[in-house]
């Protein structure tokens, strides 16, 4: 079961680079469709907001840490991050926690919320 996910954010696309960022788009769901079938990811979620949100839209990889890792160094994974930062604004990655990990996370928290006084 995933205990961590890779969620990927991003702002609008930026002027004059609209089309390309379709294509990017398009480039990573396939990726990230491909890594499922294959199993080097559980599942990814994708949404897309309205113009007014603070986001554009995200994608969410979940799996384990080992897994994750594995993206984030594959040529792919960094080829299409890298033309993505290149036709959005604010593009944002970071991992996390999620299901049987939250559990880890809040008892490490607790005991140091218990540290401090």
């Amino acid at each position: 079961m995933a205990d961590r996910v890779l969620f990927l954010s991003w702002g609008a696309p930026i002027a004059g680079r609209e089309e390309r960022s379709v294509e990017v788009f398009n480039d990573a769901l396939g990726y990230y469709g491909r890594l499922q079938q294959e199993g080097r990811i559980e599942r990814f979620d994708v949404a897309l907001f309205g113009a007014h949100a603070g986001i554009n839209g995200y994608m969410v990889l979940h799996g384990s840490h080992d897994q994750l890792d594995a993206v984030e160094e594959d040529g792919e994974f960094r080829d299409i991050t890298t033309a993505a930062a290149l036709v959005v604004s604010d593009l944002d990655i970071t991992e996390g926690v999620t299901d049987a990990g939250i559990a880890a996370e809040m008892e490490r928290y607790q005991a140091q919320t218990a540290r401090v006084g």
